[in-house]
């Protein structure tokens, strides 16, 4: 079956504006509470070589090889974001790690993780909001691990709302993550009254005007444009292949002859169709 659908990665503005380590020190300044200095080593370490896109998550770096750092950008909040992270972190390290030195006698350090994921949809959200793994475990209570109340295994996320106006603290403190946050407003006021492709250009035309990542505009202009109009998200792409397998069945259906189940089928199609539409509204910047 043919597809239309573009499968190559393409950055999203997010992680190419959050790209280089003078950047991530700004943001993770804002985001930890922490002054970084300005000579610590950021080593960017982001997942790639996966079959719907090449890059899997959105941001991960090391500061002086002590702290790790996870970024997702979201416009969508599922209660499974710990666990995804879960799996992201296990491959960062083995990515970072010689594997064979795990085998070794002597205990092997490694950089503390933390977990962060930035918000910007459109359904109204806290401006700051905590997420555990542990919320996923089943028949956790009264379990104890040898004798404590522990559980043996927890990840912690921080979810940050970066619209417009919220978490003004953070966004003072990284003029970079400020100034996304106007523009991602710019676009989404603009979208009210305009096309996408056009309420991008304005948006854009607005922030260079107004002194808003005037220089990163400037020289991505076109590439801004393009990956906001041509970026398909995580969930977009999960929705596609859902249709895409509904629409083999129904391929199938056609050929056995059995009308209910090409009803069935059809039906299953047109809800993804519409699910996808809606996926597209919800699309991060």
């Amino acid at each position: 079956m043919e597809t239309n659908t573009n499968r190559e990665h393409k950055n999203s503005v997010f992680s190419k504006l959050f790209g280089t380590p003078e950047i991530l020190r700004e943001l993770y300044s804002a985001l930890g509470g922490v002054d970084v200095p300005a000579d610590a080593i950021v080593d960017i370490n982001t997942l790639s070589e996966v079959l719907y896109m090449e890059q899997i998550n959105d941001l991960s770096f090391t500061i002086d090889d002590k702290i790790i750092v996870l970024i997702e950008h979201q416009s969508t909040i599922n209660d499974n974001v710990p666990i995804r992270l879960l799996m992201y972190i296990a491959r960062v390290y083995e990515k970072i790690l010689d594997c064979e030195n795990l085998y070794q006698k002597k205990l092997v350090k490694i950089p503390t993780p933390q977990f962060f994921v930035l918000y910007n949809g459109k359904e109204d959200y806290p401006d700051h909001k905590e997420l555990r793994l542990s919320a996923a475990f089943k028949n956790v209570e009264g379990f104890t691990l040898l004798g404590t109340d522990g559980l043996p295994l927890e990840l912690v996320v921080q979810v940050y709302n970066i619209n417009h106006g919220r978490n003004p603290e953070i966004l003072a403190k990284s003029e970079t993550l400020g100034s996304y946050s106007v523009f991602m407003g710019k676009v989404d006021e603009y979208k009210k009254e305009l096309p996408l492709d056009k309420a991008i250009k304005a948006a854009v035309k607005y922030c260079i005007e107004n002194d808003i990542l005037k220089q990163f505009l400037r020289e991505h202009a076109s590439e801004v444009i393009n990956m906001l109009t041509d970026n398909i998200t995580v969930e977009q792409f999960v929705a596609i292949r859902c249709r895409e397998a509904r629409e083999d069945a129904l391929e199938e259906g056609r050929g056995a002859g059995r009308k209910e189940e090409r009803e069935k089928w059809q039906s299953i199609v047109a809800d993804k169709d519409a699910e996808i539409a809606r996926l597209r509204e919800l699309q991060p910047l």
